[in-house]
């Protein structure tokens, strides 16, 4: 009898995850998530959209070079090219699927304007909705699709390797019931780890979960201290703070000081709408100077139900009325530029694992993510990378087999004071002897849980750049404010 062919494990409900899935037809797909209903990805709160030249006299090239002036010139330049000249084609395939882009009266795209890009182009769905209107269309697309089974309410916590090659997982339920799946491959797209740092944008689930997997396997890492903060959350109590989204800026918002005196000026050409790290410092400075930080966003027109429901919503959830008052803000821990190091087709270091979306580092974000590059390379990356999936053949199920375990989860207390240490050593602004001091931390505490241990990797790589570049910035070497 034929053995039924191992089905493609694809860990992560984001986009990157759903578009990994649906490229992989005709191949068989199991598409695992935490939530019980696949809820919880950052994807669903990314107001930004998707970064693509489609504007009148804009280009590919001009999104690249945008790209590497933001990523600090440490990107790859070959990944970058690849991906703003597929932007565009990504935009048509995600509105074949059912997301309902804003078009103007002419039916043409609107595209906005956020930091460090030279041109408008970006498309929402949604107004600032647009990561919920992705998610809601490719849901959509996977849950009627027959090649992929989705499974939620469950936790990856070990990768099954056989002779050198993951070859499967092992999860666990809400009851605590474990469940072994052989795999033809295994696919991380489980996200960032904003959530191990006190104040983030980012859900309690995008917490490196994904990251501490592949490196308790043996898999390379690539970019670990690059993190990159959003300048403007909402200052209010709290772990995942709302965020502001960026195209306030781009639609006229202004980043005052405690006085309504302008916190940009004079420190960079594009002011407001200067790259992300540039303006996470300058927030980051004037908070901790006392005087606090704030997004006056009063002389923006139009209907904020429509261009900012999301906005209106969280800042009216905590008492405030954007078009009517400044907005406290502060900066949060965002996106990460390093993961799992993977080629453009998401291989990883490992045979048989790879990785899409913020979990992986293909080098195309460099030191300091673009705005709304990240869905772009989400789906562009997913799409790709499932491709690639369909077409492989299937690997050999014989050899001598390891499980190689994440490890215990920190205690709730514990992973508070872990949050604690990485915001004040590991913000925006960071410092040799503070540093050292949470690695030392980190060490002694490593067998806690493999939170801890993950930090100690994070640390380490933060350690070991020396010089300032992009999002790191290093005060004690010269780091730009």
């Amino acid at each position: 009898m034929r053995r039924a062919r191992r089905p493609v494990v694809v860990i992560g409900s984001g986009v990157a995850g759903m578009a990994t899935a649906l490229a992989a037809a005709p191949a068989p797909v199991r598409l695992l998530c935490r939530a019980a209903d696949g809820s919880g990805s950052a994807s669903a709160l990314a107001q930004g959209g998707i970064a693509a030249a489609l504007g009148d006299g804009d280009g590919s090239g001009a999104h690249a070079r945008d790209t590497l002036e933001a990523g600090a010139n440490h990107n790859d330049v070959a990944a970058v090219r690849w991906l703003c000249a597929a932007a565009p084609d990504t935009v048509a395939w995600l509105a074949a699927q059912g997301v309902a882009f804003d078009r103007g009266p002419d039916g043409r795209l609107q595209l906005g304007r956020e930091g460090g890009h030279g041109a408008h182009r970006i498309a929402h769905a949604g107004g600032d909705a647009t990561g919920a209107a992705l998610v809601r269309a490719l849901r959509a697309q996977v849950q009627t699709a027959a090649h992929v089974q989705w499974r939620g309410g469950v936790d990856a916590e070990a990768l099954l390797l056989r002779d050198g090659r993951v070859a499967g997982v092992r999860v666990r339920d809400g009851q605590g019931r474990h469940e072994e799946i052989e795999a033809a491959a295994v696919v991380l797209a489980t996200g960032g780890i904003g959530a191990l740092w006190a104040h983030t944008s980012n859900p309690p689930g995008a917490d490196g979960a994904g990251l501490a997997l592949a490196l308790a396997a043996g898999a390379a890492a690539r970019d670990l201290e690059f993190v990159q903060f959003h300048p403007t959350a909402l200052a209010v109590e709290g772990h995942s703070l709302p965020l502001l989204t960026e195209a306030l800026r781009g639609a006229g918002a202004r980043l005052v000081d405690s006085t309504g005196e302008p916190l940009m000026r004079d420190l960079h050409p594009l002011g407001d709408l200067a790259p992300r790290d540039v303006v996470a410092r300058r927030v980051w400075q004037a908070c901790r100077q006392g005087g606090g930080a704030w997004l006056d966003a009063t002389s923006i027109e139009g209907d904020w139900r429509v261009r900012f429901p999301t906005v209106l919503a969280a800042c009216r959830a905590h008492g405030l009325d954007p078009r009517r008052e400044r907005l406290p803000i502060t900066p949060v821990a965002h996106f990460h530029m390093g993961g799992v190091a993977t080629d453009l087709d998401g291989r990883s270091s490992l045979p048989g694992l790879y990785a899409v979306g913020e979990a992986a580092c293909n080098g195309v974000h460099g030191a300091n993510r673009l705005a709304s590059n990240s869905l772009l390379e989400a789906v562009a990356g997913g799409r790709r990378l499932g491709a690639v999936l369909a077409a492989a053949a299937p690997a050999a199920g014989q050899g001598v087999h390891r499980w190689a375990e994440r490890g215990v989860s920190l205690s709730p207390e514990s992973l508070s004071a872990l949050r604690g240490l990485l915001w004040r050593a590991a913000g925006p602004v960071r410092e040799a002897v503070a540093l050292r001091d949470a690695w030392r931390v980190c060490a002694a505490a490593a067998d806690a849980g493999w939170q801890m241990r993950l930090a100690k990797a994070l640390l380490r790589a933060m350690r070991l750049r020396r010089r300032s570049l992009g999002a790191h910035c290093r005060e004690d070497r010269g780091c730009p404010m």
